[in-house]
C-alpha cells in the first residue's frame, strides 16, 4: 500500500512534446499512477501512434504549442473534451547544436520558442484555469544546462536556465492561487535523441566518468520526480528545480 500522500489516481494531466522520449516515458508513469492522460504534439499521427503503445486513460491533443492562439484553442478542447487539469508537464523542447559564433538568427529564436515561450504560453493558458479552481500542479522540464554548460550548447542552456527562473516567476505569481510549480533538471539521457552522444564512446565514458552514479540516465529514472512534484507530498514544494542527474551537479 503506498502512502497516500503520494496518490494522484484520478487526476488529469498534460504532457507536451510527449510522442516520445522523455515526454513519452513521463505521460507513461503518470498512467501507471491512475492518471487520465493527454499527450500533445505537432504531429497528430504520430501521437496516436504514441497513444496506442500505452495502457490506461490516454487521449491526444495536437496543436503547436509555440503558437499563442493555437495553445488557447488547444487547452480549452483538452478542458472541454477530457476535463479540468490538475497536472501540467511542460516537456516540449529541442536541441540544436553549434558553435555560438556560427549560431543562426532563426536557430536562436526557435530554439527559445520552442524550450522557454512553450512553457510560458501553456503554463499560462492552463493556470488560468487552475488558479480559478485554487489548485494545480505545473512541472517544467528544465536540464542540467539550467545550471552548467558545455562548449556548443549555449543557446539551449540560456533557454534552460531562463526556464528556471520562469518558473520561479510562475511559483511567485500562482502560489497564492494553490498552484505550485516546480522543475525537473535531468542530466544526460539515453533517449533516441541522444542516441548519437551515447554511441560516441569518447563522450560516453566523460559522462559515466563525470556521473556520480557511474552512467547514463535512464527516461524511467525521470518518473518518480514527476510523480513526486504532482502529488499532494510536494504540496508545500515550489519554485525549486529537482535535479535528477546522477549527481552531476554537485561534483567538479
Amino acid at each position: 500500500m503506498s502512502h497516500p500522500l503520494f496518490d494522484i489516481s484520478g487526476r488529469t494531466a498534460l504532457v507536451t512534446g510527449s510522442s516520445r522520449g522523455i515526454g513519452l516515458a513521463l505521460a507513461q508513469g503518470l498512467l501507471e499512477a491512475g492518471c487520465t492522460v493527454v499527450l500533445n504534439g505537432r504531429d497528430g499521427e504520430r501521437l496516436t501512434k504514441a497513444a496506442a503503445e500505452l495502457s490506461g486513460d490516454v487521449h491526444t491533443a495536437a496543436f503547436d504549442v509555440t503558437d499563442g492562439p493555437s495553445v488557447a484553442a488547444g487547452i480549452k478542447d483538452i478542458e472541454d473534451r477530457v476535463g479540468p487539469l490538475d497536472i501540467l508537464v511542460n516537456n516540449a523542447g529541442m536541441q540544436l547544436r553549434a558553435p555560438l559564433l556560427e549560431f543562426t538568427d532563426s536557430d536562436w529564436h526557435r530554439i527559445i520558442d520552442t524550450n522557454l515561450t512553450s512553457a510560458f504560453l501553456v503554463g499560462r493558458e492552463t493556470a488560468r484555469r487552475m488558479t480559478e479552481r485554487g489548485h494545480g500542479k505545473i512541472i517544467n522540464i528544465c536540464s542540467l544546462q539550467s545550471e552548467v554548460v558545455r562548449p556548443g550548447i549555449a543557446p539551449y542552456a540560456a533557454t534552460k536556465g531562463a526556464l528556471k527562473m520562469l518558473t520561479k516567476g510562475m511559483c511567485a505569481d500562482w502560489g497564492p492561487s494553490g498552484v505550485q510549480v516546480n522543475g525537473l533538471g535531468p542530466g544526460y539521457i539515453e533517449t533516441e535523441l541522444t542516441q548519437p552522444l551515447v554511441q560516441d564512446e569518447e563522450f560516453s565514458a566523460w559522462v559515466r566518468k563525470r556521473t556520480p552514479a557511474g552512467r547514463w540516465g535512464s527516461t524511467r529514472d525521470l518518473v518518480g520526480g514527476v510523480l513526486f512534484l504532482a502529488s499532494p507530498a510536494a504540496d508545500f514544494v515550489s519554485g525549486q528545480v529537482l535535479y535528477v542527474d546522477g549527481g552531476m551537479t554537485s561534483v567538479l
